[in-house]
């Protein structure tokens, strides 16, 4: 999500950091930071918003000869974006910056605390400076004293220090996120978290692995992990800006399908215990006042919204109702102070939901925003927010900000349950561990997209299709179908598969391509019925489930999972994926489909 660069040499820094961070505006951001060190001095400028306000306050700023610099870009994930909070964050004459999350921040820092430290930011990135300079206060060797302050941090980092103690040496540790080191033949070196601001700088570049660590000068770079030090092999670094940007993949739309597994992490990262939830933004929340749900969204947050329908009358026996922001405005509600209102959105600024959200302002009711874009209007409006970390998606149709809003509501639905008592510690426990799953189960498999790809040319033709499933494949039928519509321009409907026979199977025949989510956990044999009722038919059967269909046309085969919602994001990769693939062999724009907006800010 986060921007990270960092640069050692004799040009001008200021141009570097900004035109790297620059290049990295694609991740999304909310406020921006540089740190030079020259000459044994350390100039610092922040600023919030777009990268101009900081080239705005460092516009009589130069840093020509030898000196070292980082740069970031931040998303918000904890503390507010304001220019406190963003980074680079400082100690007493030190610097650091950092994408990721620090899951044990909250203990170090109240370690710290505890020995007289002061914090000024509201963000675990504050702890690491703090923690370092400690270990330099007590005497403790430089390279040792960051070897140490790395080994006691736990979750997803990619960090860059400075500091006056040495003067010619950025530190680095990567971790779960990107971090990559460059050179070129004029002795300069340089830091990012992407190929793209390295471009036309650096010539040759190492990717780091997850665990490395060390420190770079002019002279040469110190690479470690678990305290050993390791090779360095440099690569060849590519020239194309855009293709850098997507990391390889044809599409943003493609590429974010495959960072689902990442995005995953960061948003389970600090809220997921060994047996339980943590969502700091609803400490003090009295779910004791709260008799039922009622949850506002529009398009794919709407089938998210569906989707957490099942999980919190499931697990957290709480009466819940799914409303689509733009008819809920006008069906004059009955609203009650007793009901958590809910609204569901990637952008912040979705004009229906925002316009519900107001509605449920004015009668008084507690309002929660599930949300990617902090600061954002609908952010700034309700009560409280939990943000999903999804980073910025780029691709109209969305996928990650699918997943990780289900992933968001899931864990709201354990922690109410858990609040409530309705939800005894057992299932608890095991509901917990099938969250902490759900990466694994989001890495794309190279051999199932090859054969999604090779299939998909059998789709590009017929009369519609059919997504079809059950309890929460119902909503994840109505998301494929969606997907399917938005970027190949080709009819599909997403439908209950009990509900064909009233109706819709009139339109049954082989040119009717029927997708069917047939998971193993959830009402197999009942689904499976329904298909054959399809078959029978002649309807065209793509099966997609673990258990082979001697009925089926085609047949995409998932894992044997344990939890239906591991089934559920397994089949939504899928999905995802095949709509993808279709809408490339009938040669559309995928990231950028006719007639849609990434944000819908229109009634």
């Amino acid at each position: 999500m986060c921007g990270i660069v960092g640069y050692i040499g004799k040009e001008e820094k200021k141009s570097f950091l900004l035109n790297g961070l620059k290049e990295l505006e694609y991740r999304g951001y909310d406020s921006a930071g540089i740190a030079v060190l020259k000459e044994c001095e350390i100039q610092a400028y922040k600023a919030t918003g777009k990268l101009e306000n900081l080239a705005n306050k460092t516009s009589n700023f130069t840093s020509e000869d030898f000196g070292i610099g980082i740069g970031h870009t931040r998303w918000a994930t904890h503390g507010k974006p304001t220019e406190i909070n963003a980074h680079p964050h400082w100690g007493e004459y030190s610097y650091v910056v950092h994408n990721g999350i620090i899951e044990n921040y909250r203990e170090i820092k109240e370690n710290l605390q505890a020995q007289g430290i002061k914090f000024l930011s509201q963000t675990d990135t504050e702890v690491i400076i703090h923690q370092f300079e400690k270990y330099l206060n007590e005497g403790v060797e430089i390279h040792e004293a960051f070897t140490k302050t790395v080994s006691m941090l736990h979750g997803a980092y990619a960090i860059l220090i400075i500091t006056k103690k040495a003067p010619d040496t950025i530190f680095f540790a990567k971790n779960a996120v990107p971090l990559i080191v460059g050179k070129n033949d004029k002795g300069e070196k340089f830091l990012a978290s992407a190929d793209s601001p390295l471009i036309g700088y650096a010539t040759d570049v190492v990717y780091l692995e997850d665990g490395e660590y060390g420190w770079l000068n002019k002279e040469d770079i110190n690479l470690f992990k678990k305290g050993e030090k390791q090779s360095i092999f440099y690569k060849k670094l590519k020239e194309d800006k855009l293709c850098a940007q997507k990391e390889g993949y044809r599409f943003f739309m493609e590429k974010e399908i495959y960072e689902q597994s990442s995005v995953a992490s960061e948003t389970l990262m600090g809220r997921v215990k060994d047996s339980s939830i943590a969502l700091d933004e609803l400490e003090g929340f009295d779910f004791g006042q709260i008799n039922e749900i009622k949850i506002c969204a529009c398009g794919t947050s709407y089938h998210a919204a569906l989707t957490s329908a099942y999980l919190f009358e499931r697990l957290s026996k709480i009466k819940t109702n799914i409303e689509i922001a733009s008819e809920f405005r006008y069906k004059e509600p009955l609203l009650d102070t007793k009901t958590l209102f809910i609204v569901i959105s990637q952008s912040g600024e979705t004009a229906d939901t925002l316009e519900a959200l107001k509605m449920a302002k004015n009668s008084g009711m507690k309002t929660l925003a599930i949300c990617n874009v902090d600061n954002s209007s609908i952010v700034r409006l309700a009560d409280t927010t939990i943000l999903t970390r999804a980073g910025i998606e780029k691709g109209v149709a969305s996928t990650k900000a699918f997943a990780t809003q289900i992933l968001t509501l899931w864990m709201l639905s354990l922690y109410i349950g858990d609040k409530k008592g309705s939800l005894d510690k057992e299932t608890l426990k095991s509901e917990v561990k099938a969250l902490a799953h759900i990466p694994s189960v989001l890495h794309v498999k190279d051999s199932q997209h090859e054969k999604i790809r090779r299939l998909s040319k059998r789709y590009l033709h017929g009369h519609g299709f059919f997504y079809i499933g059950r309890d929460i494949f119902y909503p994840l039928a109505l998301e494929g179908a969606l997907k399917l519509k938005e970027i190949s321009y080709l009819h599909a409907e997403g439908y209950p598969a009990g509900e064909m026979k009233h109706g819709p199977i009139a339109l049954a025949d082989s040119e009717l391509f029927t997708i069917a989510l047939m998971p193993k956990n959830t009402l197999y044999d009942k689904t499976k019925s329904n298909v054959e009722e399809l078959s029978a038919r002649d309807a065209t059967i793509l099966a997609i489930s673990p258990y082979e269909f001697e009925l089926a046309d085609d047949f995409i085969k998932t894992s044997l999972q344990e939890h239906p919602m591991s089934e559920f994001f397994e089949m939504m990769l899928i999905t995802q994926l095949l709509a993808l693939e279709i809408a490339v062999r009938l040669g559309n724009d995928v990231d950028m489909p006719r007639n849609l907006a990434k944000s819908v800010t229109v009634e």
